[in-house]
């Protein structure tokens, strides 16, 4: 099995070290305190140099950014990738926004290309159940009931509103779904009166299912063309799920395991379908878990040589362009991060902010060679902080683990992908090129 590839600027032993107007003696203990270091029980060392890429010593920029933040040492030297002079440091308003959102269905929600305000207004209090959910004992239900006033009435008068902007050809969808939304929500009134708070969660997923539907609904068309240097290539313009079935080895508590993921084409087309139209050749079917460290689960690294899928109708090693989209922006930007352009206050509209967030693996110094390998982000860490992430706007992010993803930790190396199928979505896959022959 050959190793994984690296991640750009993070896991690089190439990346020049830095140097701080700190005194060695204070970034030793800063690194002690955050707990930046490599050791063998959390990062296993290895003869393949490939291997080696992943180390977290070798997180030179990701420790800079730590430093500088906790210790207001500005002078250091970029690496020399980093081709601007303007600060890496993110906008202080930028780290204190508020608090992120780290579920990943809220995360997909907001990510689709719409603009409409009155499901915005039903969507919001819903998702605020779970933060009203924290208060200990039955005295939460009483956020809750407030919670549920606030969506039934915003509901009642933006319905037509938001009837005007489904699409018309799921006019009849979009109505069931709001009929059973204002259903539901009448049953969650009951069930706050009940006082009966172990039912809240279940019926809240339920009704922001519904609400999620009805979004999607009013996405009339795919929002916009892609470059047409990629518009060959298999892209997937609208989203896709599929169900990720791993046998898991040496663990009693877990031996199968199935992970729901949401694929994103709306935001990232490209490595989306790229994506899709692997799982459809089962590419990945059978290919072992090849990175778990406690950072990331990994894995598409094939057999023998080859880093990446070779297109049988090539026989090259097919790549993609880093793809990320931005607040804002009407499509994404391809082929330069966010750093490289000098967007620093510029925030992704898929972020690494949930846990199972996923996305591509690509060489150090190749914006434009991701290919087959993926990766799964298991957490937060000091240099990781959701809404001020150092990997936003460096690496492609194409969809998130929706369900089971609390069990990503337990994924070890070796454990077997046992299949990847797309259950819903597939038709969204356009120029598939698994039905080329050959």
């Amino acid at each position: 099995m050959a190793g994984v590839l690296s991640l750009h600027g993070l896991f690089s032993p190439s990346t020049p070290k830095l140097s701080f107007t700190s005194s060695s003696t204070q970034r030793s203990s800063l690194v002690r305190r955050l707990g930046i270091r490599c050791s063998s029980s959390r990062f296993p060392q290895t003869s393949d140099p490939k291997e080696r890429k992943f180390c977290f010593r070798d997180h030179a920029m990701s420790i800079a950014l730590a430093i500088g933040l906790v210790m207001s040492a500005p002078a250091f030297e970029l690496p020399a990738y980093a081709y601007h002079t303007e600060p890496v440091l993110p906008d202080l308003s930028v780290l204190i926004s508020g608090p992120p959102i780290k579920d990943p269905r809220t995360l997909l929600r907001n990510a689709l290309p719409i603009d409409n305000k009155a499901i915005r207004e039903i969507q919001r209090p819903l998702e605020d159940i779970t933060e009203s959910l924290k208060v200990a004992g039955v005295k939460a239900l009483d956020s809750v009931e407030r919670n549920v006033r606030q969506a039934s009435r915003a509901l009642s008068q933006g319905k037509a509103m938001i009837l005007a902007d489904i699409s018309e050809s799921k006019k009849a969808d979009g109505q069931e779904l709001l009929d059973k939304l204002a259903a539901g929500l009448e049953e969650l009134r009951v069930i706050v009166e009940d006082r009966n708070r172990d039912a809240v969660a279940p019926k809240q997923k339920e009704l922001l299912g519904y609400v999620g539907g009805v979004e999607e609904d009013m996405v009339d068309a795919f929002p916009f063309e892609v470059p047409e240097e990629y518009s060959g290539m298999p892209l997937l313009k609208g989203r896709a799920t599929v169900d990720m079935k791993v046998k898991v080895k040496d663990n009693p508590n877990l031996e199968d395991c199935v992970f729901r993921i949401v694929l994103d084409g709306y935001n990232a087309p490209v490595t989306a379908g790229n994506f899709v139209d692997l799982v459809e050749r089962h590419f990945y079917d059978g290919m072992e878990i090849q990175r778990a460290d406690g950072f990331v689960v990994q894995t598409g690294d094939p057999e023998g040589p080859a880093e990446g899928f070779i297109d049988p109708s090539t026989e090259k090693i097919r790549t993609i362009p880093l793809e990320i989209k931005v607040i804002g922006d009407k499509s994404p930007v391809y082929g330069s991060t966010l750093e490289e352009l000098g967007r620093y206050k510029a925030q992704t509209r898929l972020p690494f902010n949930a846990f199972g967030t996923m996305a591509m693996a690509r060489d150090e110094f190749e914006n434009n060679s991701a290919s087959s390998q993926v990766f799964w982000l298991l957490k937060e860490s000091e240099l990781t902080p959701s809404n001020a992430n150092i990997l936003d706007g460096r690496y492609a992010v194409f969809g998130y683990v929706t369900e089971n993803e609390d069990y990503l930790a337990d994924l070890k190396v070796g454990d077997v992908i046992e299949s990847i199928q797309v259950v819903s979505g597939l038709d969204n896959l356009v120029n598939p090129s698994y039905k080329i022959a050959g």
